[in-house]
């Protein structure tokens, strides 16, 4: 039998993402032996993606929000159909961990007396998401790996896991191999947190007997799509929904008209939905479209593109009135012209009567030339696919139904039924890294 190299640990981790790296630090506290294994290079997750914020019951905007409160909102947008225990862990647990990001480091957005600020989000009765301007993954994600790195943590990077390793019923390590030069390598442990977002997580975890969850289809979204831009086989490549919260911009379905809070992507993605079942027996909101001005080209970052750098917008069709941007999009002038009129006469009193957007998203769209294209509209994907776990991030036997012994999931690896039912709340995924980590690895430490 060939000899490999091999490494021992009380706690190994697979996966170096938020949920990764949470559980990691929090094994390490508990004085434990720890082992990281990820993929790429530390910083390289999937996590930085993350735009909107951190689901948590802080108060510091509305002192009328509480855990309590984060607890019915999370339950009442699953349809209750989330087991009751784990959305009760999220939301008392969500504080706590934001405010240990505080504490090491992360630099949030401020309100006017210094305390971490937090904004509306769809799902959320009161201003529930702590966040770093658009950048909340990224800064979340530097804070746990600047953290991390002084905590005695053991890092593999560029290392692929292969398989789980078992002794009788019990997980007690990993197979797999480092990247750069394929050689092989054992992963000895007394746990296993895996961590490895929507990938191959459940894959390395159905040989051990966990059981799969197939979750529901949610509902959709909108999101730009720069044309050229595909990926391997062909499908487009999407860039995110960031700009339709900007100022000075709204979303018209094909007749020329708003169906939703453009602020809330989960609002414009439940309208999707909508069918016309007489007359032209179609979906009456898609395809839609994205309504700017100058003025949001000439003070946000479009597309990833510089403030101002209008060269860069060449693929996107403008006109030097709203009428002439029209024909060039085939929507109905009058109707177009008719919204903008009405939009622009409620946001400059800083109102949205119509769907309520928040008064800071709120601008004019009055400064030629009009800009306007069609977005697409991909599902979202939010762990549809995923493990069953306990509260305590235990993985279940597809059996027996009880726990697999050494194993333990966090993150987006975690089937999204059990704790978010069938809905999906802004900041719910940064939140369910932070405290799905901190659960498993204060469990498997605990275990060890």
């Amino acid at each position: 039998m060939p000899e490999y190299e091999t490494f021992e640990h009380d706690v190994l981790v697979i996966g170096a993402g938020g949920a990764g790296l949470r559980a990691a630090i929090e094994a390490s506290a508990a004085g434990v032996r720890v082992g990281l294994v990820c993929k790429s290079l530390l910083g390289k997750a999937h996590t930085v993606m993350a735009e909107g914020g951190i689901a948590a019951a802080l108060a510091n905007v509305d002192e009328r929000d509480n855990w309590r409160v984060h607890f019915a909102d999370t339950m009442r947008g699953g349809q209750y159909v989330n087991q009751w225990r784990m959305a009760e862990l999220h939301a008392k647990e969500a504080p706590d961990r934001v405010r240990e990001l505080e504490a090491w480091g992360a630099v949030f957005d401020r309100t006017k007396d210094g305390r971490i600020l937090q904004r509306h989000f769809g799902g959320h009765k009161y201003p529930r998401l702590a966040h770093v301007g658009d950048r909340t993954g990224l800064e979340m994600i530097r804070t746990l790996q600047d953290h991390g790195v002084h905590q005695g943590i053991d890092v593999y990077m560029e290392h692929t896991i292969l398989s789980l390793l078992k002794d009788g019923d019990r997980v007690v390590g990993a197979f797999g191999y480092e990247r750069e030069r394929g050689r092989f390598k054992i992963f000895r442990a007394k746990a296993v947190v895996l961590a490895t977002g929507g990938g191959e997580g459940w894959r390395l975890a159905m040989p051990a007997g966990a059981e799969v969850s197939v979750g529901v289809v949610r509902q959709g979204m909108v999101q730009i799509h720069v044309p050229g831009e595909e990926h391997l086989d062909g499908t487009p490549v999407t860039r995110g929904n960031y700009e339709l919260r900007m100022r000075h911009g709204l979303v018209v379905n094909r007749r020329g008209q708003r169906f939703g809070n453009e602020y809330f992507f989960q609002a414009l993605g439940a309208q999707l939905h909508a069918f016309e079942t007489w007359g032209e027996h179609r979906f009456i909101n898609i395809p839609c479209y994205l309504i700017f001005d100058h003025t949001l080209v000439d003070t946000y970052s479009f597309a990833g593109l510089p403030p101002g750098y209008t060269a860069g917008l060449a693929w996107v069709p403008q006109g030097h009135t709203l009428a002439e941007l029209a024909q060039h999009l085939h929507l109905p002038a009058a109707a177009i012209e008719a919204t903008v009129a009405r939009f622009n006469a409620h946001a400059r009193r800083g109102e949205d009567p119509d769907f309520h957007r928040p008064t800071e998203s709120l601008g004019p769209i009055e400064q030629p030339p009009f800009y306007g294209l069609e977005l697409a509209s991909p599902p979202v994907s939010a762990g549809t696919i995923g493990l069953v776990t306990t509260p305590q991030a235990q993985v279940l036997h597809h059996e027996t139904r009880q726990p697999i012994l050494g194993l333990y999931a966090c993150g987006q690896i975690v089937a999204a039924r059990l704790d978010l039912g069938v809905g999906y709340q802004a900041g719910c995924q940064l939140m369910r890294a932070l405290v799905h980590g901190f659960l498993a690895a204060e469990h498997a430490a605990g275990s060890v």
